[in-house]
């Protein structure tokens, strides 16, 4: 990858690169992320349908924590009765 700069304006605006932008699937209203790594660098993710189809993915194998807040909730109105 090559590298691309941009600058930021007055109000705080930076321009992404359109070969970044079409790449990511970056579109006007697009929501942005931006997060800070251990080395003081600005990370800045996309909110895309691909995005959070990946982070779904991560919790596709795990427990279902809708039934088990279901179940801990109704053990509480049981409790409270």
């Amino acid at each position: 990858m090559k590298d691309q700069c941009s600058t930021f304006t007055s109000k705080g605006q930076l321009v992404i690169p359109v070969e970044l932008r079409r790449k990511h699937k970056i579109e006007a209203g697009t929501k942005v992320k931006f997060l800070e790594d251990q080395f003081g660098r600005i990370v800045l993710q996309p909110i895309t349908e691909e995005y959070i189809d990946r982070v779904m993915g991560l919790f596709a194998d795990g427990p279902d924590l809708l039934a088990i807040w279901e179940k801990e909730h109704r053990e509480e109105g049981k409790r409270d009765k």
